[in-house]
């Protein structure tokens, strides 16, 4: 491939931005970056007319887009689901499940196995199971047939036998858990607490075997809690107090909505926070019916409000946010730096699924994975291990 000159461009780093400066793509790694211009006669030179270049964008957490869903079990899913999301500036993602029976389950790893090895619409950086090890009461929109406690006889010839588990979410109060934490750890998977009513003293449990990240923080879990004439911090108040704990939020202004965006910035900063789509199949669907999960076995939902909505409008059922919406809601919602927001879009969630070597910011010797967008944060430009996958028609660049 001819190397790739991205010019004029306002290039984020995670403290500041270059003005007019230059990033050099050599087959799929970034060459270098500068200020000025870069002398490489051969390469095919991309002018951004002063617009942003950042790292692209990385979701941790998903589960599906443009009317697919991972639960779908087909590879088709999961082209288009990175299809989808790669037009709003991610290029890397953990494809996300839902609580299941353990059939269904392991087609849905064997066909990321298949899909992950060849795909190049955007960079699979790992599976990321999302139960069944929760508080029946904290279920939420999880399917309460398979809810279980952990069972060393299930997860650990799981984690043997496909490698491509780096996280899963579980609640940390459930008998076994702390066993679980501790396994999975040893493995290299990050465990994280969810669908939880732990309160903090189980928590920080729970943290010191290995839940050392929480998945959407506010949603599924507990908050302050009475027991008689006690009252308990809950996972959320436990997710402020324990500072290394790392959080991820849903900035799609509706889950949480400015407040509370805000508060979490302020409490644990942009280092310790990564923001996630936690997007159902209906993002980048019009408004209208759907279904959370499987085509087959999952749930109806309405799209409306720019959310997933139960039927009878009683709770939430899910986010349709993307990247660049989650991005543009920090700094618009929260009144947070544009570094800040795109840092807990790229390196941050880079350094929690353990890929900061390679992924989440723009120097020489990382994964050429780089975005363009303009001041609304509209991407115009997404490139993938070096590959140029998305340019908006509308406003191509020479």
């Amino acid at each position: 491939m001819r190397p790739i000159k991205i010019i004029n461009g306002r290039i984020i780093t995670p403290y500041r931005v270059l003005h007019g400066a230059t990033l050099l793509i050599i087959g799929d790694k970034i060459a270098a970056l500068s200020e000025g211009d870069i002398e490489v006669p051969e390469a095919h030179t991309i002018d951004v007319a002063g617009d942003y270049v950042a790292p692209g964008f990385i979701d941790i957490h998903v589960h599906g887009g443009g009317g697919y869903d991972f639960m779908d079990g087909t590879e088709e899913a999961f082209r288009e689901i990175a299809e989808l999301h790669a037009h709003h500036g991610t290029t890397s993602m953990t494809p996300t499940t839902l609580s299941c029976d353990k059939e269904e389950l392991h087609q849905i790893l064997a066909v990321y196995d298949r899909v992950s090895s060849v795909h190049t619409r955007g960079s699979f950086i790992g599976m990321h199971l999302e139960g069944p090890y929760f508080a029946m009461n904290q279920r939420g929109a999880q399917d309460s047939r398979y809810i279980r406690d952990p069972d060393p006889l299930e997860y650990q010839p799981l984690l043997a036998q496909f490698p491509s588990i780096r996280r899963w979410s579980a609640a940390p109060e459930l008998n076994g858990a702390l066993a679980f934490a501790e396994f999975v750890r040893s493995k290299g998977v990050l465990a994280a607490l969810a669908h939880t009513d732990a309160i903090y003293e189980e928590v920080l449990q729970g943290f010191e075997k290995g839940f050392t990240h929480a998945t959407h923080l506010y949603s599924a879990m507990s908050g302050v809690t009475r027991r008689g004439t006690a009252r308990y911090a809950g996972a959320i108040e436990s997710a402020f107090l324990i500072d290394e704990m790392t959080v991820e939020i849903i900035a799609d202004g509706v889950h949480l909505p400015p407040p509370l965006l805000k508060l979490v910035y302020k409490i644990k900063g942009a280092d310790r926070i990564a923001l996630i789509t936690d997007a159902m199949r209906g993002a980048g669907m019009p408004p209208g019916e759907s279904i959370l999960g499987s085509r087959h076995d999952g749930l109806p939902v309405i799209i409306e409000d720019g959310v997933a909505k139960l039927p009878d409008r009683s709770a939430f059922a899910g986010s349709v946010a993307t990247a660049d919406r989650l991005v543009r809601n920090m700094i618009q919602l929260a009144d947070v730096p544009l570094c800040d927001a795109v840092r807990m879009m790229t390196s941050t969630p880079a350094a929690i699924m353990g890929v900061a070597d390679r992924k989440g910011v723009l120097t020489p010797g990382k994964d050429a994975d780089v975005i363009v967008f303009d001041d609304q944060i509209d991407v115009q430009m997404t490139i993938t291990g070096g590959k140029l996958i998305y340019m908006k028609e509308e406003e191509p660049y020479d």
